[in-house]
């Protein structure tokens, strides 16, 4: 295995949960394909936004209301004229990428462990 390990201290200081898409769109500043998503992670988080190169397997209509697991806990990141607030989590294969999702809805802002 190539992957480095980490402690389960390290692990308990990702914070995962799981959302709901409230909103998706086109973003066209993006260097490659993806879309603006603003994922609602229940009390007290909020609402946040992300970008996601998601778009060879999802229509942007089909993201809302959907339920999506997502890191909270990163830094802002700048990406093209947009603030990345949390990193959606999926499954890549080359330039596919498939959401990770929960089997059956939840309340949202749950935390995976």
């Amino acid at each position: 295995m190539d992957s480095k390990q980490l402690s389960w201290s390290d692990f308990e200081k990702v914070d995962i949960r799981v959302g709901t898409v409230m909103e998706a769109l086109d973003f066209p500043e993006a260097h490659k394909p993806a879309y603006k998503l603003y994922i609602d992670f229940g009390a007290p988080i909020g609402v946040l936004k992300t970008s996601a190169q998601i778009t060879k397997l999802y229509a942007k209509e089909s993201l809302i209301g959907q339920q999506l697991v997502a890191v909270v806990n990163f830094p802002e990141k700048q990406i093209a004229n947009f603030k990345s607030q949390c990193l959606v989590l999926g499954a890549v294969n080359k330039d596919e990428v498939t959401l990770l999702q929960p089997m059956s809805k939840v309340h949202n802002g749950l935390k995976i462990s």
